[in-house]
């Protein structure tokens, strides 16, 4: 279970710029002055550089080989080409990048220039994530989106033209004005444009995004009125499960779907329990602490922890925001909610090795009532969530907490 591999890193590094702010987005993102991202680049540069010495400070273990990369936001791809060259030069200088590593960089339709386009494959990128969301015009555009189907098309195949062929598509279903029809319109588009992966995001509602806010007060601003119900969202999420399905596109992870071979070598990391090193704007990093010399096989603390998600702050130097030690009973805890994300759900002999029969044994009795329940099934050696216990995750995920240290206090 402990896929821990302590010879190798993925680096995720935030761009939080974007033309324009999605009515729906909860991310630590914003419209800024072009003038921000050269001294924003600069400290990201200057944080990578330091890694090795944070590190040590911290006394955790920070693989120098590299085998994912990925840039999110935000809109990474509209910094200019000479700031993605001096980004990829900064890590290539820092670290020893696999030769087959997975580069990927999100891109907004309509949003990539010709020379930003150059750059990124010049600087290795060979994956791309399009934040779609909707192949209907009209939802995109009352999203907040800038783009029309005809651009979304028109983008894979400059990106297929450049070299960057493995491609990922994000929908969400429940954006404001969508009905069941023009989700399956969505999906078949999804679909035919042979994309070897895709996210499909049940849109969430809280006040971290300015439809969420209008949603939970009552409001109608940003077509509020208009978002499909939980239960009919649902049923858009079961409906894309199907028709992506029956298109080769089988999911793998409560929001991730792909075409066989085409699984995102650096998400699954995450949910893997891998290690990572987070840069920029709101990014988290996990690391496991250094191996103590009398007893190297020791389960080791595994540290946890995320930058300021204040843009000015983290430009002007701010440390890290927080920073968290997990013991093996919390890293437990994660090892079920973040192993039972993947549909091949969670191997029982596997977490027995990593933690010990006796400290499992209250969560596969928590496992055993959700099978009765109808939320999970599984039998002696693996346990996975069912379709609707993957409509009711978070419920599901909330049972794991607390029962180790419960049962064993540390």
């Amino acid at each position: 279970m402990n896929g821990f591999a302590p010879d190798a890193l993925g680096i995720y590094i935030s761009i939080p710029f974007c033309k324009s702010k999605c009515t729906y987005c909860n991310f630590a993102s914003g419209v800024y002055p072009a003038s921000e991202h050269a001294r924003y680049v600069d400290r990201v540069v200057a944080d990578l550089r330091g890694a090795g010495v944070w590190a040590g400070r911290m006394g955790v273990e920070l693989p120098h080989r590299v085998d994912t990369i990925y840039l999110g936001g935000g809109t990474p791809s509209l910094l200019a080409p000479e700031l993605i060259a001096k980004l990829f030069a900064a890590i290539r200088a820092e670290f020893d990048l696999d030769a087959q590593a997975e580069i990927t960089v999100e891109c907004a339709p309509a949003q990539l220039a010709d020379a930003t386009l150059e750059a990124l494959a010049a600087a290795g990128v060979n994956r791309a994530s399009l934040g779609v969301q909707s192949f209907i015009d009209s939802e995109a555009q009352a999203s907040g989106r800038l783009h029309n189907r005809a651009a979304v098309e028109r983008d894979m195949a400059r990106l297929r033209a450049a070299g960057i062929r493995n491609l990922n598509v994000d929908l969400i279903a429940g954006l404001a004005g969508q009905t069941m029809e023009t989700w399956l319109q969505s999906l078949e588009a999804l679909a035919a444009c042979q994309a070897p992966h895709a996210s499909i995001y049940m849109l969430e509602v809280d006040e971290d995004s300015r439809l969420g806010r209008e949603l939970l007060a009552g409001g109608k601003r940003y077509r509020a009125g208009l978002v499909p119900s939980d239960e009919l969202i649902a049923e858009m999420y079961e409906a894309a499960i199907e028709k992506l399905g029956a298109a080769g596109i089988k999911q793998y992870e409560i929001s991730n779907f792909c075409r066989e071979g085409f699984a995102s070598r650096h998400n699954l990391r995450y949910w893997e329990r891998r290690p990572y090193l987070g840069v920029g704007v709101d990014a988290s990093s996990m690391l496991r602490a250094l191996a103590a010399e009398t007893n190297p096989g020791e389960m080791r603390a595994v540290l946890r922890s995320t930058t300021t998600d204040n843009l000015a702050d983290y430009i002007d130097g701010a440390p890290t925001a927080e920073t968290a030690w997990f013991s093996a009973l919390q890293q437990q805890e994660e090892a079920w909610f973040l192993g039972l994300r993947l549909n091949r759900g969670v191997e029982i002999a596997a977490m027995e090795q990593e933690f010990g029969a006796a400290a499992v044994a209250p969560a596969l009795a928590v496992a055993s009532r959700l099978i009765d329940e109808g939320l999970m099934d599984g039998d002696r050696r693996t346990v996975r969530l069912t379709n609707r216990g993957r409509l009711l995750s978070n419920e599901v995920f909330a049972q794991f907490l607390g029962l180790g240290s419960a049962a064993h206090p540390a």
